[in-house]
């Protein structure tokens, strides 16, 4: 099974796709304190969970989401729908590294997805040229919580370097020119439901679906995932939410 499809029944019964929880969410756009008619780009949006919750929040604004993922793309276009938003959401399915975006907006979100950019830095660099001069940029990434332990570090397929403690990631960002107004560090009953959620969606669709080619293979991967989160990183690589604005 590609990797795409993948992570699209991963996230079934956890949109958000982040250890964040939806009351958190609300507090953090909240916090952001945009004006009712906001323009938000969501970069690696994934389902728009956050896109589609900022629209509700921001009941005159209008959002673009990008994502590679053409099934989270599929599910994000019907939640839009669903929830009455389609005309205010339009849906990229790019490289967020290559969106050129027609004007800038008042709030950019990247959340769980600074891969993309090659990291935190690299995300506060590409992410920040959409942002206007007054706006907020919130980026989701993980931080060593505690010291990296070997089993956590395998389970990550991570180096030491990989992350900083949450000291040394604000840091960065004030290095960049950005500094917090707001955050929420991810606490850890939101981590066990993000994982549970995340490896339990997993195991239901190869249970319910036996005969597939790939349900063997998706069975491992949940348990492999499961494994490591359980035997390794849980409680050692923590999640923040930023709220950045320009220093």
């Amino acid at each position: 099974m590609d990797r795409l499809r993948l992570s699209s029944i991963a996230h079934t019964h956890h949109p958000i796709a982040a250890p964040v929880s939806g009351v958190n969410v609300n507090r953090l756009l909240r916090r952001a304190g945009r004006e009712p008619a906001a323009r938000i780009l969501d970069l690696g949006c994934g389902e728009a969970a956050w896109a589609l919750q900022a629209l509700a929040y921001y009941p005159d604004g209008v959002a673009d989401g990008l994502d590679l993922s053409p099934y989270a793309l599929e599910r994000a276009a019907a939640a839009a729908a669903e929830r009455g938003l389609a005309d205010r959401l339009t849906l990229h399915e790019r490289d967020a590294r290559h969106y050129a975006a027609d004007g800038d907006y008042d709030l950019v979100l990247c959340i769980g997805s600074t891969h993309a950019f090659g990291g935190v830095e690299g995300t506060l660099h590409a992410a920040g040229r959409h942002v206007n001069a007054d706006g907020v940029l919130m980026i989701g990434e993980g931080f060593w919580a505690a010291p990296p332990t070997p089993a956590a570090l395998a389970a990550l397929d991570a180096a030491p370097a990989d992350y900083t403690d949450l000291a040394g990631l604000i840091d960065v960002a004030a290095k960049t020119g950005w500094l917090p107004v707001y955050a929420h560090v991810s606490e850890a009953a939101e981590w066990d439901d993000y994982e549970w959620s995340w490896t339990g969606s997993l195991t239901a669709w190869a249970l319910d679906n036996p005969g597939h080619p790939d349900a063997a293979q998706v069975l491992e991967v949940a348990r492999d995932h499961r494994n490591g989160w359980l035997q390794g990183y849980r409680g050692v690589l923590g999640f923040v939410t930023l709220v950045l604005r320009r220093a």
